[in-house]
């Protein structure tokens, strides 16, 4: 609808004249960021450290925090000085540029004041500057006077650390996404005409698609998504996934989303799976609770490589229309001390921040190399991040669905196995007959073959003992002898290509063999 129609749910806010940012009736406002920021200044906290890409977020809590607590609020940075007020240079202190000139201020102020200190981190790890931090630590004691120190990493001194407490900006929830996305689009309807045609279903769900971005980072999204046609429709649900994809992809972050198949008849085989997902599809709902039901937690898939674990991963996600986010467990280790379990907590709180969603984490066992080994070469780094992990698995109440894949049974800690981890264990073996006869049909489906042309049946007997992995790679390779000879592809040259290169479970049939006989009695097949 044009501006100033009565169509949908966003644009009736607008009409009705309700304010910028409007929330539908019934939502509460939970306390914010400058609020809880406000309440931690109240007490004995003289150092406060801010960990966040979002510098302009944080020094706006700060401020805020500082008019609720009638506090005098200074900022500092290496290029203003000490400065008062929330811009940079409004009163500034000559010769305060350096972090040493700074702290040795601090030891001379006699005032009550919170202080905003910009990437100072970097400058601690000087012996001088971390003596005149020290220093300064009796006088802000003594006023009631706080430091907080916003930086993009928490790289500190352990004696700065043990001096200082962490805060953390919290992420919005669904009614500050939804007061967000209304006065960006509201915004944007001042200045320029602006469809907007949702029903508060689809608002909804733009919402849900929103979760775990920042604030600034939001208004982007609403931003671009509307500015690409000046409009705001269902089609942009897909377009601010996009967006948030390139997001949470595009930097150093641990959480990558995936995409997942848009229908389960992209999904050979995995019937056993499908019938387990199908069961509990209704799990998340208020009524399974008050039936007595919990949400499910998690499952283990294990299984020999190529078979389609990360294809049950997919359709999962795809059965419960959720969207899929692997961890990438490589991101998360750094060469500071502590730091590396912080990326974990971390990304498992931008995760909860994000649900409902499903985590993945593929070959988890590669991915805590050392935990399941009494022969640790990491100083335990390792198995304390993975005892950070089986912590979050045991106690987090957010409807986030962790689905674990595995290659190496010998190298998963015993941990992992206890029963009460995970909903199930899935063992992901070899596709059966039917299985490669569906996985056939879909590959050469997807690359414009008409598999009613083709001899499905002769291409499964072709690829008995082939993973689904290795079939897939079968009509790639009789894709490209085809295309080189010139002719059509047809079923003997996909049968050929399959003939000519053997399976894994030829290659490696003695593990594959062990694989199983241990799987038996520990795993529920997934087809």
């Amino acid at each position: 609808m044009t501006r100033g129609t009565k169509q949908n749910d966003l644009g009736e806010a607008e009409a009705a004249g309700a304010p910028p940012g409007a929330l539908s009736s019934g939502a509460a406002r939970e306390e914010d960021n400058a609020g809880r920021l406000a309440r931690l200044l109240r007490g004995p906290h003289p150092v406060v450290r801010i960990v966040t890409s979002e510098e302009q977020e944080a020094r706006e809590t700060v401020a805020e925090a500082c008019l609720a607590l009638d506090a005098d609020f200074w900022t500092w940075d290496t290029i203003g000085g000490l400065s008062r007020g929330i811009v940079s240079g409004e009163s500034a202190m000559q010769g305060t540029e350096g972090a040493l000139a700074f702290f040795q201020k601090l030891s001379k102020l006699e005032l009550r004041a919170v202080f905003a200190a910009f990437d100072a981190g970097a400058f601690l790890d000087d012996a001088r500057v971390l003596r005149a931090f020290r220093n300064a630590l009796p006088v802000l004691e003594r006023t009631e006077s706080h430091v907080v120190l916003i930086d993009h990493d928490d790289a500190l001194p352990d004696v700065v650390k043990a001096h200082s407490t962490r805060f953390e900006l919290t992420l919005p929830d669904a009614g500050e996404t939804e007061r967000i996305v209304r006065a960006t689009v509201q915004r944007l309807m001042r200045s320029r005409q602006v469809t907007v045609k949702l029903t508060k279903a689809e608002l909804g769900a733009a919402v849900k698609n929103l979760a775990g971005l920042t604030r600034r980072q939001i208004q982007r999204t609403i931003t671009d998504v509307v500015l690409e046609d000046d409009a705001f429709t269902a089609e942009d649900l897909n377009r601010i996934l996009a967006h948030k994809r390139q997001l949470l992809g595009g930097g150093s972050g641990a959480l990558e989303p995936v995409e997942s198949p848009a229908s389960m008849d992209e999904v050979g085989g995995l019937d056993r799976l499908k019938g387990w997902l199908k069961q509990r599809a209704r799990s998340f709902e208020p009524a399974a609770g008050e039936f007595g039901l919990c949400p499910p937690r998690g499952v283990l898939l294990l299984g020999v490589q190529g078979a389609g674990k990360s294809l049950c991963a997919k359709a999962i996600a795809t059965a419960w229309q959720r969207p899929l986010v692997r961890l990438d467990a490589g991101a998360l280790y750094d060469r500071y001390v502590g730091a590396s379990e912080q990326r974990l907590r971390d990304a498992l709180k931008q995760a909860e921040a994000m649900s409902p969603i499903v985590l993945w984490i593929d070959e988890i066992e590669k991915a805590f190399a050392s935990a399941g080994s009494g022969n640790s070469n990491d100083g335990g780094l390792s198995k304390r991040m993975f005892g950070s992990l089986l912590t979050w698995m045991q106690e987090h109440t957010h409807p986030v669905f962790l689905v674990a894949t595995a290659n190496d049974i010998e190298a998963l800690p015993p941990e992992l196995m206890r029963k009460g981890r995970f909903d199930e264990i899935f063992f992901v073996d070899l596709p059966g007959t039917p299985a490669r006869k569906k996985i056939a049909e879909v590959h050469l489906r997807k690359r414009g073959r008409d598999a009613k042309t083709f001899d499905l049946a002769r291409i499964a007997a072709a690829s008995e003992g082939y993973s689904g992995a290795e079939i897939e790679q079968g009509v790639i390779s009789a894709l490209h002898e085809a295309f080189a000879s010139g002719r059509a592809l047809d079923t003997d040259t996909v049968v050929r290509a399959l003939e000519g290169s053997p399976p894994l479970s030829v290659t490696r049939r003695e593990h594959l063999s062990e694989l199983r006989a241990w799987a038996r009695d520990r795993c529920v097949p997934a087809d």
